[in-house]
């Protein structure tokens, strides 16, 4: 696979680690594998990029519970940090933030065990995702939300394609824009299969695996 290259910005602690050639993800083929993988873990990388999410919702959006998605939870939880900092016009400060993540069926489906429910039940719920791309995951995060009852306030990622997804506005760091000539594409029309380039890995939010 190509050598992974960075993104950056003007925080040596926030950037983008991305490679060109010909992926799999669980939705679609693309021309670029982004790796967010620090970001997730390591904690120095995770306040930088919630830091820079945070600022969409400190002034103006009520959040009780923080959805996480894609293993972001360490972001989730500098978000909630953030988010409940003393701050005269933080509309969270002192409060206290749910961070929780879903739980998947054999079949995919999204669930909440019955002690998990009344934190998203009536509360007002950011869905933290590593990436939103395709939209069909955090549009069935959000589906899986509004059936247990919560209102969902937003999409945070760190890379996204979109800038809202079943009407909710998400917010990203990164976009195609920063990306040279970034694709993606149906998996069952994708040109690069078309025009006899090998898949070089399968990705997903737990990293690649090459082929």
């Amino acid at each position: 696979m190509a050598e992974l290259t960075k993104i950056r910005t003007k925080n040596k602690n926030l950037f983008l680690r991305v490679a060109k050639g010909h992926f799999a993800t669980t939705h679609s083929h693309t021309n670029y594998f982004i790796d967010v993988t620090t970001q997730k873990t390591r904690l120095s990388e995770a306040k930088a990029v919630a830091k820079e999410l945070v600022s969409s919702y400190r002034h103006t959006t009520i959040v009780d519970t923080i959805l996480c998605v894609d293993g972001t939870e360490v972001i989730g939880s500098c978000i909630a940090d953030e988010l409940t900092k003393e701050d005269f016009a933080n509309m969270n400060a002192h409060q206290t933030i749910y961070v929780v993540s879903p739980e998947y069926t054999a079949g995919g489906q999204i669930m909440f065990r019955d002690n998990l429910v009344p934190m998203i039940s009536g509360k007002h719920v950011l869905v933290m995702a590593a990436s939103v791309t395709t939209g069909k995951t955090a549009q069935a995060v959000i589906d899986a939300v509004r059936y247990y009852g919560g209102i969902v306030v937003g999409v945070s990622a760190i890379f996204a394609t979109v800038d809202s997804c079943e009407g909710y506005p998400v917010t990203s760091i990164f976009d195609p824009n920063d990306l040279e000539n970034y694709q993606s594409y149906n998996s069952h029309n994708c040109p690069l299969c078309n025009n006899g380039h090998k898949i070089e890995a399968l990705v997903n939010s737990f990293g690649y695996s090459k082929l």
